[in-house]
């Protein structure tokens, strides 16, 4: 198992100025250098259009062996009203060549607005719906999930059927569950600060730490929001990938620096 602490994407002025990239770095050197700082970088240009084969091919060429890149899941898939009819775009989801990452793909985060309810049997066939393989690739996927709703025990039921993660999202009006349902964890940290240098407190940093290392090791953490009974979380341990994601977006390398270092 490993715990990744990473950020989002690797295209951002602000981290040219002095934040995180040299100055000297040109640009097409960028992933080449983010990818040999963090461990995961979540790559979010697939929320809103599909990608090339070669560049899915570029961008692991460019990094070392052992990073991850994560997938969101692409927004025509996920903001419909009946989520079941997603079959074809689910199909170009995964036809846009993704697999060309090899070993360098890691888990879909399929991200639903705050708007979108829980209903049951909806869902159960989009998870039905989501593959496990790609042409020889191991899919991996998560559930971001922001309606209260959504904190119940029949979601959590079935993601844990699926093997599907349920994303520990850290953001104003978004519903944190707190349920391990699959052989890995995902956490979305979005209240980063441009006050601290390294986006949160110390002592925050500290605590996602050890909400990674408990969850790296099938531990179900006391004080959190649990949506089902937390005894069924327990001895679900695996890897963890946390994720500097938003906020004040500047202070993102910083903060999943400091976690890496804690995690080890």
């Amino acid at each position: 198992m490993a715990i990744r602490a990473g950020i989002g994407g690797w295209v951002y002025p602000e981290w040219r100025k002095g934040t995180f990239y040299p100055e000297a770095l040109a640009q097409k050197r960028e992933l080449e250098w983010a990818s040999r700082q963090v461990g995961v970088i979540e790559i979010n240009g697939t929320y809103r259009r599909l990608q090339k084969p070669e560049s899915f091919r570029t961008w692991r060429e460019q990094t070392p062996k052992g990073f991850v890149f994560t997938l969101k899941g692409s927004s025509y898939v996920t903001n419909r009203k009946v989520l079941a009819g997603a079959g074809d775009a689910l199909a170009r989801f995964f036809g846009q060549g993704l697999e060309e990452l090899g070993d360098r793909l890691g888990p879909i985060v399929w991200q639903f607005m705050g708007t979108k309810r829980f209903e049951a049997e909806d869902m159960a066939a989009f998870l039905a719906l989501l593959p496990v393989e790609h042409k020889g690739v191991r899919l991996r996927h998560a559930v971001e999930v922001g309606h209260e709703s959504f904190a119940c025990p029949q979601f959590v039921d079935l993601a844990r059927a699926a093997g599907a993660a349920i994303v520990w999202c850290e953001q104003e009006g978004r519903t944190p569950i707190a349920d391990r349902t699959a052989d890995f964890a995902y956490l979305r940290c979005k209240n980063l600060v441009a006050e601290e240098p390294t986006g949160y407190p110390a002592e925050d940093i500290q605590r996602i730490a050890a909400l990674c290392r408990a969850w790296a090791a099938g531990e179900a953490p006391e004080g959190l929001a649990y949506a089902g009974d937390p005894a069924a979380s327990r001895g679900k341990g695996g890897d963890v990938f946390a994720l500097m994601i938003n906020g004040a977006k500047e202070r993102a390398p910083a903060a999943a620096q400091a976690l890496a270092r804690l995690v080890g």
